[in-house]
């Protein structure tokens, strides 16, 4: 087997002088492998583009499902009237506090010389 692979070793010094350079050749396909002292330490290469199609929604084990047949049963009557904001039985408060009002500026202490 032949490989026809485009890579083109550089130096960080020579990575940094002239990265737009680089950058444009990994975008035509290249692969550009950046050493440090001659040692190869990464590699700059293009991005694969993400797939633009619908994304499969199915669950990963083929015939799972999540949600029971109870699902769609109808709710009982007591729970849809919970739901509508009917009344139900709770605990009477002993005494009902009267909204939080502050006080008028003449009925404040004052905080000291002004």
């Amino acid at each position: 087997m032949i490989y026809n692979i485009v890579m083109i070793m550089v130096n960080i010094y020579e990575a940094k002088a002239k990265l737009s350079e680089y950058v444009e050749a990994a975008t035509k396909g290249e692969r550009i492998v950046i050493c440090k002292h001659n040692q190869p330490v990464a590699e700059l290469r293009p991005i694969e583009p993400a797939p633009a199609g619908p994304r499969d929604l199915t669950p990963l084990f083929p015939g799972a499902t999540f949600t029971s047949a109870a699902f769609f049963e109808a709710l009982p009557e007591d729970e849809i009237a919970a739901w509508d904001g009917a009344e139900r039985d709770l605990p009477k408060v002993a005494e009902e506090r009267e909204p939080y009002a502050p006080k008028s500026r003449r009925q404040r202490k004052p905080r000291g010389r002004r």
